[in-house]
């Protein structure tokens, strides 16, 4: 039966990592508006025929790239300065079985 988490992250540390994830998400919005207008203007400098369709798949494609790696990155971020990731990395211990971990042979038999 899975134990629920032992260590709640407290308020204050998960308000401060959501106001630095928001930060981080507003410039990126930045970067990738930016990264944007380099691929757009990269298609019409190239000196081949740009289509409407073009230009619209252009925009989506890049800033949905950037935004989304960006989004997933600031998450692993978050995740780690909020405190959610120290009860997973706590219940690693070798040897302990109120952990999670049954032996000291839990990682590929190696003691």
């Amino acid at each position: 039966m899975p134990k629920h988490d032992p260590i709640p992250p407290s308020l204050e540390r998960t308000a401060l990592a959501w106001a630095r994830y928001k930060a981080l998400m507003s410039w990126m919005a930045l970067a990738a508006f930016v990264a944007v207008l380099l691929a757009v203007g990269y298609l019409y400098l190239s000196g081949a025929e740009v289509r409407l369709h073009m230009v619209i798949a252009t925009i989506a494609g890049v800033g949905v790239s950037v935004l989304l790696g960006t989004g997933l990155m600031g998450l692993v971020y978050f995740s780690s300065h909020s405190g959610h990731d120290e009860g997973a990395h706590q219940s690693h211990i070798l040897g302990d079985p109120a952990r999670g971990c049954p032996s000291k042979y839990y990682f590929d038999g190696i003691p």
